[in-house]
C-alpha cells in the first residue's frame, strides 16, 4: 500500500498504476467519466481537482483509499455534517 502525502504523490501513484493496466489517458477519462485534461492535470499533482472525480479515477483504475491514524467510522456516511452543527 502506498502512502500519500501530496498531490504529487498521489499523480505518480496514478499514473503508475494505469501504465499497469495499459490504459491510455483519454481510455481512463473514458472509464472515469471525466475529461481527458483531468487526467493530465491529476497525473501532474495538481492540488485544486475536484475530490469527487478523483474518487471516480481511483475506483475505475480499482483502487480504493484507506485512511490511517484517524478515528474509525461505523458506516460510510456516518458524520457528515459532524462539523456544520452546533
Amino acid at each position: 500500500m502506498a502512502s500519500i502525502r501530496s498531490p504529487q504523490q498521489l499523480g505518480r501513484a496514478l499514473r503508475a498504476a494505469r501504465k499497469q493496466l495499459a490504459l491510455t489517458q483519454p481510455q481512463l477519462a473514458l472509464a472515469a467519466g471525466v475529461g481527458v485534461r483531468f487526467i493530465v492535470d491529476l497525473e501532474a499533482g495538481k492540488p485544486t481537482l475536484r475530490l469527487e472525480n478523483v474518487l471516480r479515477v481511483i475506483d475505475a483504475l480499482g483502487g480504493e483509499i484507506h485512511l490511517t491514524g484517524l478515528p474509525s467510522v461505523a458506516s460510510d456516511d456516518q458524520g457528515e455534517d459532524d462539523d456544520h452543527g452546533p
